[in-house]
C-alpha cells in the first residue's frame, strides 16, 4: 500500500504513529489504520470528498450495542451518504465484512457503502424506491448538489 503524504512518528517505545488529518490527532498505525489512513486520501484526493465532511470511529447504537463505523462521510447539510468499512490487509473483503456494513447501515441509511481491505475494495450502491443493491466498479466523486 501506498504510504506517501501520511505522516508517521516513533515514539521512543518503538511503537508507530500517524497523523489522523480527520481527527486531528495521532493514532497508532495498525495494518488497519493503515488501511483506513489511504482511504481517507483517496476519498479526499482522487474523489473529491472533504476531510470536513468525513466522521472517522464515530460511535453509533446498533440494536443496543455501541458500534464505531471507520468512515462515515456526510454531505454538506448533514446527512450521512457513505460508510467505509476497513479491514487489515490480510482480511478479505466477504459476506461478513458486507453485513457489518449492512448493519450499521440501518442506523445511517447511506446510499453507498465502501468495503477495502487496501487491496481489495467493493462499492455498493443501494437504492432504496427499489429496495435494491447493485456493485458499482468505481466510487463517485463528491459532488454536493448530487450527493447532498
Amino acid at each position: 500500500m501506498d504510504t506517501t503524504n501520511i505522516q508517521v512518528r516513533e515514539q521512543p517505545d518503538g511503537r508507530c504513529e500517524v497523523l489522523d488529518p480527520v481527527r486531528k490527532r495521532w493514532v497508532a498505525l495498525t495494518p488497519e489504520e493503515e488501511v483506513r489512513q489511504q482511504t481517507i486520501r483517496l476519498l479526499h484526493h482522487r474523489y473529491g470528498y472533504p476531510l470536513e465532511l468525513m466522521q472517522v470511529e464515530g460511535a453509533i447504537t446498533v440494536n443496543g450495542q455501541t458500534r464505531r463505523c471507520d468512515i462515515v462521510v456526510y454531505s454538506t447539510s448533514g446527512q450521512p451518504r457513505l460508510i467505509v468499512e476497513c479491514k487489515r490487509p490480510d482480511v478479505p473483503i466477504n459476506q461478513k465484512v458486507c453485513d457489518q456494513a449492512c448493519r450499521y447501515n440501518t442506523v445511517l441509511q447511506v446510499p453507498l457503502l465502501l468495503l477495502t481491505n487496501g487491496r481489495q475494495q467493493i462499492i455498493i450502491e443501494i437504492d432504496y424506491h427499489k429496495r435494491s443493491l447493485r456493485q458499482l466498479a468505481d466510487l463517485p466523486f463528491f459532488l454536493n448538489n448530487v450527493n447532498g
